[in-house]
Parts: C-alpha cells; structure tokens; sequence
C-alpha cells in the first residue's frame, strides 16, 4: 500500500476584513506579508498534486496548515489548488493545522469547517473528529489537535475525548490492520522547553501506545522540516515538511507481508 503525506502550504494573503486588525490575524497577514510569502511557493504545491495524480497512491494524506490566518479567501486559494486531487478517486485525508484554526471568527470558522467537508467528499466533518477511516490495509485515526491560542503562541491540545478515542482504538496488542494516527502537531517533542510556544500538550497517553507499538506510525506537519523518527519497521513518526518551503512530501509504502513500512523523500 502507498500512501503520500504532505503539510504545511501556508497559503496567505492579506486582511479580509478590517476586524483582522483587532485580533490574530494581523499576526498572519504579518508574517505572510514580511516572511512567508518570499519562503513559500505555492508552485510548488501544485507540482506536488500533478505528482500525486500520476503517481495514484492508495491515500494522500494532508496534517494541516493549508492558509496562514485561517482566512476565507485564503482557503480558497489553496483548495482550487488541491481541487484536481480532491476530484480523483485517491482518498484525500486532511486534517486542519494551527493557521487553519486561527481565530474565533465566524467567518474564518466557518471557512475550516467547509474545507474539511469538502476535501473529505463529506465522508466526515470538522465537527465528526476524531473519527477511524478504513483505507486500503490501514486504519487512520484523525484528530483534530488545533484550536485558537492566544496572541504570542501556536499551542496544540491533545483533549480528552481525542486521547480516550486513540487509546480504545488502540487498545487491542495484537492487531492485524496497522493504526496510523493523522494529525497537525508531532507527539515527540525534543525540545519541550525551547519549543514551549509551539508545542502540543496532551500527548503522553499516545506517546506510550507509541513505545509499546499499539500505534504503529504517526503522520504530522507543524515542522516545516521533514525529519522520520522510526524504528526499524519503520514505526514511530513522520514529518512530512513543508510542501511550499522545503518542497518535500514523504512517500510511504506499507509491505503487509513484512508489516513495515518504508519511506522515500519526494522533492517537488
């Protein structure tokens, strides 16, 4: 089975609305005007798609971060991108990111919400995570771990209804489908301290499913460096990097006879 996982495009532009100046979308449009714009290349998500249609993996898999302050026309342009990949028949999984969940707005809200049911075909919904989607010879287990934080930080939260959903899917030692959890922020975390503001709180239940390989392999973005973590069945976590500034996305394939998996870097 194959599957290729990207993140992180980090389509931006500027304010859609004057109250952006009132909350944390000033701090997007920002960073997107000074910074991102000239780190991340849009292009580039597009030659990863034609990829994808040619190569006709048995799942694509996006961990979130498609705009940079969660704005509407933002998502627009990244999913009329990613509209030729959502019209195939490869099954699409997206699940948002800390920028696609930036504020409180009702538009912006609603902005999210739409793009999961769309992207998804309405298989599932923003408000239907965590759910399991049977693909192939995999079980994916989708959570969304992003929500509103405040002005200065990109915190992510593992809550208790996602921790109890993972572990009761989990909860079997011996399973024959391998159980891949899909979700924005890397359970590891190196560098707690230093990474205080962009770190992911919640996990450690996952973390020990993890070390006792009751989840077999974690596919995530936030990073935009591509980094694996795994043993050697190729268990543990995947940071795919960002599509639009690194130009990476991770190509999995799952040998069922073996039960590992492997990994190749795609540059695009």
């Amino acid at each position: 089975m194959k599957i290729i996982h990207f993140s992180d495009p980090h389509g931006g532009g500027p304010a859609e609305d004057w109250m952006a100046y009132f909350d944390k979308r000033w701090v997007g449009v920002f960073n997107y005007r000074f910074r991102r714009r000239f780190r991340h290349d849009l292009s580039k998500l597009q030659t990863a798609v034609e990829y994808i249609l040619d190569v006709k993996p048995d799942a694509a898999v996006c961990t979130g971060d498609l705009t940079s302050a969660g704005q509407p026309g933002e998502f627009a342009r990244v999913i009329e991108i990613l509209k030729p990949l959502r019209n195939s028949k490869i099954p699409f999984i997206y699940t948002p990111g800390n920028h696609d969940c930036y504020v409180t707005r009702p538009q912006c809200v609603k902005a999210v919400k739409d793009a999961v049911e769309y992207l998804s075909h309405g298989v599932y919904t923003f408000e239907g995570m965590p759910l399991k989607l049977e693909v192939g010879e995999v079980d994916f287990l989708v959570v969304n771990t992003s929500a509103p934080s405040n002005l200065l930080c990109s915190w992510g939260f593992l809550t208790a209804e996602n921790r109890d959903f993972i572990v009761k899917n989990c909860a079997e030692d011996n399973h024959e489908r391998p159980r891949i959890l899909v979700t924005h922020y890397p359970m590891i975390e190196e560098h707690p301290v230093l990474r205080v503001r962009h770190r992911l709180f919640g996990q450690k239940e996952v973390l020990k499913l993890m070390k006792n390989k009751q989840l077999d392999l974690v596919l995530c973005g936030h990073v935009h460096k591509p980094s694996l973590r795994v043993d050697e069945q190729g268990r543990g976590e995947c940071i795919s990097g960002s599509v639009t500034r690194n130009g990476t996305m991770m190509e999995i394939e799952y040998e069922k006879a073996a039960r590992k998996f492997s990994f190749r870097t795609i540059g695009v």
